[in-house]
């Protein structure tokens, strides 16, 4: 690999940080970044996670109060997420790399559609919890749809964390410091077993993966507070502008 293309994937995942403090959406950059230098679809897919991992994880610090008054369904979630996170990671590594390939378009226009209707989701999450009875029925049928959000998030996982709070709302959480601890932690769990998998495999690119931490962190400290004086209805629309256009690029591509 060129010095340029580290320059370049260094760049992408310190703009990744940035964002994701303010909107999310970070993957958006770095994960398509990896792609156009040249790193296989499912290498790319293990060292963007590896990269990305450790921002997640400290974020959690942060929340330690919000996580504190929920221990009655953490320890569930949590189980739910390893869980969910392995065995998508698992089957990430038992897919052909051409499958994965053709893949990817739909995968992003999945995430995209997610994070463009993030605020629609939530609110008809809300809507339906509100009118919801609650039933024994519904919240295991809600327990196997989280299952599910956490295969997918250990099998690529753009747009995570929207799909989990639009989850949380439906089980009548209100509390959005909670709801965002608490999707956080499972991120991080997710993420993190996925990341174990792709080590444990052999497929990250440890030189790629470094550097990317590195520019993920400084952009997640640095480049947030420069992010942060921008409005982030501003900031989601232009991650939703650029993944649209990285979406049709992979479609005709």
């Amino acid at each position: 690999m060129e010095l340029w293309h580290l320059g370049i994937l260094f760049l992408a995942a310190l703009v990744a940080g940035a964002i994701n403090s303010v909107a999310g959406g970070g993957s958006f950059i770095s994960f398509p970044a990896l792609l156009l230098v040249g790193v296989p679809p499912i290498t790319a897919n293990a060292t963007n996670a590896t990269a990305l991992w450790p921002g997640s994880a400290a974020s959690v610090g942060a929340y330690r109060y919000e996580l504190g008054r929920q221990e009655k369904g953490l320890l569930l979630f949590s189980v739910l997420s390893l869980i969910g996170g392995l065995a998508g990671a698992l089957l990430l590594l038992r897919t052909r790399e051409a499958v994965f390939t053709q893949m990817i378009p739909y995968l992003l226009l999945l995430a995209t559609l997610v994070f463009a209707f993030s605020p629609w989701l939530t609110a008809q999450a809300r809507r339906l919890s509100a009118s919801a009875e609650g039933t024994r029925r519904q919240r295991f049928g809600l327990l196997g749809i989280y299952l599910s959000i956490a295969v997918y998030g250990g099998f690529f996982g753009a747009g995570l964390g929207i799909l989990t709070l639009a989850v949380l709302s439906l089980m009548g959480q209100e509390n959005i410091h909670e709801m965002n601890a608490l999707k956080t932690l499972q991120a991080t769990l997710i993420n993190g077993i996925a990341v174990a998998a792709f080590i444990l495999a052999g497929i990250v690119e440890w030189p790629i993966a470094l550097i990317m931490t590195l520019g993920a962190i400084i952009g997640g400290y640095g480049g947030a507070a420069i992010a942060r004086k921008l409005d982030p209805l501003l900031v989601r629309r232009l991650v939703i502008g650029l993944s649209v256009s990285l979406t049709i690029y992979f479609f005709v591509a």
